[in-house]
């Protein structure tokens, strides 16, 4: 059983559990078979030399002479640089003597010729097969099969299309769990940005306390801070020469004492009379109940049941 090969992090755990059939080989690292020379002028003669070349490999390779075939072979690449069958021959023949890389160079030349070799594509795609290289091998044995089908690319690809079935139904769970990661990671992320908000907005509100406002942009970072945690804030405007504020702001300070998850926010009109205009305050003290920065109801005046009622109605909800 040969495990497939991995070369990137994300393909080592796309591949790290998966066991596909057949052997694949150690990777020839010869130093590169002699190529021909694609600008030379091949006469008729050359060409015919070429010719005899390669049915001398092609005959030491039905003998089972696999050396003196690619001996052959090369002298006709050299000849004729223009041939695509002597490229795919030989490539045939370094697949025969295991020697995959070489033969995918020949292959690769042997394609660059004629695109539509199927000897060209066949050759190729065994040698990557050899490599466990199993999707590209079974992509150009395909590709043989088209042009040119025969019994022995149908054989190769009874090896490899299993193999290549068994990659793509492993992606697929990968990408699902990959998936399922990412969407757990970003909860996660989600969850901890909430915690270091509530975390600051606790921070930013004083339980028990009846908290004064100084400028508008403190109001709306306390409103916020509310805001996100779901609490219910009461925006109480008043002024120091106005005496019913006078009777009703201990009241106040008695009521956040007594419902601690309700924000009590004071504005005094005078010091901040862009957001009483804002508010539309029209006398003080007035008692605005805000929920997720909206208002939902008010009194106006020193109405200390009407306060009290409506403070145990909203700061419970």
């Amino acid at each position: 059983m040969a495990t497939a090969g991995a070369s990137s992090f994300e393909d080592e755990i796309m591949e790290s559990d998966i066991e596909l059939e057949g052997e694949a080989v150690e990777p020839d690292n010869d130093p590169p078979q002699k190529m021909g020379d694609p600008s030379v002028e091949v006469s008729d003669e050359k060409r015919d030399q070429a010719q005899l070349c390669k049915n001398k490999g092609v005959d030491a390779f039905s003998e089972g002479k696999l050396d003196e075939a690619i001996e052959h072979l090369t002298e006709a690449i050299v000849l004729n640089p223009t041939s695509a069958i002597a490229y795919a021959t030989r490539a045939v023949i370094f697949v025969k003597s295991k020697k995959p890389n070489a033969a995918i160079r020949d292959a690769d030349a042997a394609l660059k010729i004629n695109p539509d070799s199927a000897k060209g594509y066949k050759s190729r795609g065994m040698a990557k097969a050899m490599l466990g290289k199993w999707e590209e091998a079974a992509q150009d044995l395909r590709m043989a099969a088209k042009l040119d089908y025969d019994e022995e690319i149908g054989a190769e690809l009874k090896k490899v299309e299993p193999n290549v079935l068994k990659i793509e139904e492993h992606r697929k769970k990968y990408e699902r769990l990959r998936k399922e990661r990412d969407i757990k990671k970003a909860e996660m992320e989600k969850q901890r940005k909430h915690a270091e908000e509530v975390s600051a907005a606790s921070a930013a509100l004083k339980d028990g306390d009846v908290i004064a406002i100084h400028s508008s942009s403190e109001l709306d970072t306390k409103l916020k801070a509310a805001s996100s945690l779901s609490r219910l804030v009461v925006l109480y405007f008043t002024a120091a020469w106005c005496g019913p504020c006078r009777f009703i702001g201990p009241v106040c300070k008695s009521l956040a004492e007594k419902h601690r998850n309700v924000v009590f926010l004071k504005v005094d009109i005078d010091e901040l009379n862009s957001v009483a205009y804002r508010w539309n305050v029209s006398s003080v003290p007035s008692f605005f109940f805000v929920r997720n920065g909206k208002e939902i109801d008010k009194v106006v005046g020193a109405d200390q049941n009407g306060l009290e009622r409506k403070v145990a109605q909203h700061g419970s909800s």
